[in-house]
């Protein structure tokens, strides 16, 4: 039987759960890149992958082919992503890229505690944590395993992304969870010939649901095809473009975070 008895926090004293309602709005990817964000503006980041069916995040930044170690204490090292930035993901617990986790809820919560409790992160300032779609196990776990942690919802403009981030917004305030607030994504797409913006899936999205839930929007992030390519390739997005519009949106999103920022405890004498 799983325990949900919560973990003292030590980790780092600002810690973010990033999740959405509905798969396919790009979660992941803007998990990884404020990740990235943040430590372009001088923070020690940790990034958590606990999509347990679908860890992206080592493919998203280039790491696919690193290791985990572990030291004589039994303590796991991160995936050393940047000199700034760590990274601890499922997948690199698998034989093969291809292979399926099939595990039902306590083995889910039980790996997380596992990679809370296990894993030696070091100094951090910020813990960002890359939950799956939805409002089941893995973001459950991480909201009672680790108290205080603040909440981030993406979504994308149309109707039938808002109505799934409504459940989301929803699942943080029953559980207390901080909402920082509602990221857009894919909110327009500038046409590369004529320079104009293309409303894909509609526009405004964001906005309605900040307005209608009492939430910050933290920003609009415009469709980019070089988001797709750094994907794929695995190339930091918001490092190897930082002119995009899309990158000046994303560092905008960390820039509100860090007003809202807890610092560090004062040292010890």
């Amino acid at each position: 039987m799983s325990s949900t008895h919560p973990i003292v926090n030590k980790i780092a004293p600002n810690s973010v759960l990033v999740f959405s309602g509905k798969g396919g709005v790009g979660k992941s990817t803007i998990a990884a890149n404020i990740a990235l964000g943040l430590t372009l503006r001088g923070r020690d980041v940790g990034l958590l992958d606990v999509d347990i069916h679908g860890p992206n995040l080592p493919k998203i930044l280039g790491v696919e082919d690193k290791h985990l170690s572990v030291d004589e204490h039994n303590k796991i090292h991160p995936v050393m992503v940047t000199p700034k930035l760590k990274l601890i993901s499922i997948a690199y617990m698998l034989p093969d890229p291809s292979t399926p986790i099939i595990w039902r809820g306590p083995m889910k919560h039980n790996a997380i505690r596992q990679l809370l409790e296990q894993v030696d992160w070091g100094k951090l300032d910020w813990l960002i944590i890359d939950s799956p779609p939805g409002t089941g196990d893995e973001p459950l776990s991480v909201a009672q395993l680790l108290p205080a942690t603040s909440a981030i919802v993406v979504t994308t403009p149309q109707e039938l992304s808002l109505l799934d981030c409504r459940k989301a917004v929803n699942f943080a305030k029953r559980l207390n969870l901080k909402l920082l607030g509602v990221i857009e994504n894919m909110s327009t797409l500038i046409c590369p010939h004529c320079g104009k913006p293309i409303d894909i899936f509609r526009r405004g999205g964001g906005t309605r649901i900040s307005t209608e839930m009492g939430i910050p929007l933290l920003g609009s992030i415009p469709m980019d095809t070089k988001i797709v390519e750094a994907s794929d390739y695995g190339k930091p997005f918001v490092i190897e473009y930082p002119d995009s519009p899309a990158t000046q949106a994303i560092m905008n999103v960390v820039d509100k975070m860090l007003q809202l920022e807890v610092p560090p405890p004062p040292k010890k004498e």
